[in-house]
């Protein structure tokens, strides 16, 4: 039987929109409502890009979703750096949600242009990134930005983004189709 589990990230995109500003006590009634409507999963944003996302963290540590899994949000370690040195790795910890959704670059333009590193480089952000949350005993979702644009142009490349993230010990890999472009 199939099985189809539902994300939403109405408290972190939603949050994006021109005139949105979500209170904490609005993102704590939306967290409770997306509960009650059966989600499976709910994302709570970055716990490090503000206090008011942390402090949402710590209250729904208090009094827990009762049927959805709470999720962080963040993206894979810094250039240069260990994961354990980043400090996006210790507010995603620290935040202490069950599951930690890791964004990363999948298209080998974006990774040269926008990160400014060797394709080499970012497969092994993926990779121990996700080895780092998996191994502090966090399940991770990895979520493969820009995945259909960079499978276009260089499949090879994008097909080893997600065999990084499955190596380092992904649950899940979701393949985003970013800019919205792609039709079935």
């Amino acid at each position: 039987m199939t099985v189809i589990q539902i994300y939403d990230t109405t408290l972190r995109d939603g949050a994006q929109g021109e005139g949105i500003s979500f209170s904490l006590e609005d993102k704590l009634l939306i967290a409770r409502r997306l509960d009650q409507l059966g989600f499976d999963f709910v994302e709570g944003g970055y716990p490090l890009s503000n206090p008011k996302d942390a402090e949402f963290f710590q209250r729904l540590l208090q009094e827990p979703l009762t049927q959805a899994r709470l999720c962080a949000f963040g993206m894979t370690r810094r250039r240069g750096m260990k994961a354990a040195d980043d400090p996006g790795m210790r507010a995603l910890l620290e935040s202490r949600a069950p599951v930690i959704t890791i964004v990363g670059k999948t298209s080998d333009f974006h990774v040269r242009e926008v990160l400014g590193v060797s394709p080499e480089e970012n497969l092994a952000m993926i990779r121990e990134t996700v080895a780092y949350l998996h191994d502090e005993g966090r399940e991770v979702i990895y979520d493969a930005e820009h995945f259909f644009d960079g499978w276009k142009a260089n499949a090879d490349y994008a097909a080893k983004t997600i065999q990084a993230a499955v190596a380092g010990g992904a649950s899940t890999i979701v393949m985003c189709d970013t800019n919205g472009g792609s039709l079935p």
